[in-house]
């Protein structure tokens, strides 16, 4: 695949490619010529639309994205991962999920994304049954298991394969590939559902996400790239990447960042002197939770 010269002009964030990253691609391509025919859930972050381009790639129409629209997923995001499928040709279906209307899921406790997981791939293969699809893949990479992800519990119950993880392909590395693909995505930040925002033990609402993404919104709308807002109640908790702490830190950004966040809905706004840190929630967890959301466990 060649580096598009555009891509790297622009940011001047160019990754040089490995022959490990390269025998690890071959890996990836030899794996779906194998599985032949494949749905894909897909978001439209970097490793699922990776993992879909390459699939199509090398299986052409033999495979379809999946695409889950929910309360929990953010109206831009879900405009991106639509704008990629279609700039690329992706074979693209749209599938409604209904999470929020589990109490299992709406109680948010450590399992939430277990359930949403397992409603999503059990709509899946219920999809592939109608289509001819026997087989379903998700982009869990090779660095994935070494956080909480119950997520990983549901695709081990179901059968769904992780071709990318199983190729050995790290994040740095599929963003690396992404990028000589000139695949748009390549340097987007991870953008978890907005329910992973919601601090557990705090019920997941359509209001509390509609909350949370137009708090969102309106950090990005300041200049700010890679960054949370953690619901803790009437408290916004804002994590900021350590690279962008310092446009946070002056009186006047603290009356905007103040001002903005008070205007989606919340009482107090904190910022978090530590700066953002995926998965930050989930260091509360008990460690028999943490254990029993390992898929070898």
């Amino acid at each position: 695949m060649a580096l598009r010269e555009t891509n790297v002009a622009a940011t001047g964030l160019a990754i040089p490619s490995s022959g490990a990253e390269q025998l690890k691609l071959q890996e990836l391509e030899e794996r779906l010529r194998q599985i032949a025919r494949v749905m894909i859930a897909y978001s439209g972050g970097v490793d699922s639309a990776f993992l879909a381009a390459t699939a199509h790639r090398v299986l052409g129409d033999q495979m379809l994205a999946v695409l889950a629209d929910s309360a929990s997923l953010a109206r831009s995001e879900f405009g991106a991962a639509c704008d990629f499928a279609a700039q690329r040709g992706i074979p693209l279906r749209i599938i409604n999920t209904h999470e929020l209307s589990n109490p299992d899921y709406f109680r948010n406790d450590a399992d939430r994304c277990f359930h949403c997981k397992d409603e999503l791939f059990r709509n899946m293969l219920s999809l592939g049954r109608e289509l001819g699809f026997e087989k379903i893949a998700y982009g869990m990479n090779a660095d994935d298991t070494r956080d909480y992800r119950p997520g990983q519990r549901a695709a081990t119950l179901h059968g769904v394969l992780a071709p990318l993880a199983d190729a050995g392909l790290t994040k740095a590395e599929i963003r690396s590939l992404a990028q000589q693909a000139g695949f748009a995505p390549w340097e987007k930040p991870a953008a978890p559902c907005l329910s992973s925002r919601v601090a557990y033990g705090l019920a997941v609402t359509r209001e509390v996400l509609a909350q949370i993404e137009t708090a969102q919104a309106s950090l990005r709308s300041l200049g700010f790239r890679e960054f949370r807002v953690r619901h803790h109640g009437e408290i916004a908790r804002i994590e900021i990447a350590r690279g962008e702490m310092g446009r946070a830190l002056t009186l006047e950004m603290f009356d905007a960042l103040t001002a903005a966040v008070r205007a989606a809905g919340y009482q107090y706004v904190a910022l978090d002197t530590a700066g953002f840190h995926s998965g930050s929630l989930n260091q509360l967890l008990p460690v028999e939770v943490l254990r029993r959301a390992d898929p070898g466990n």
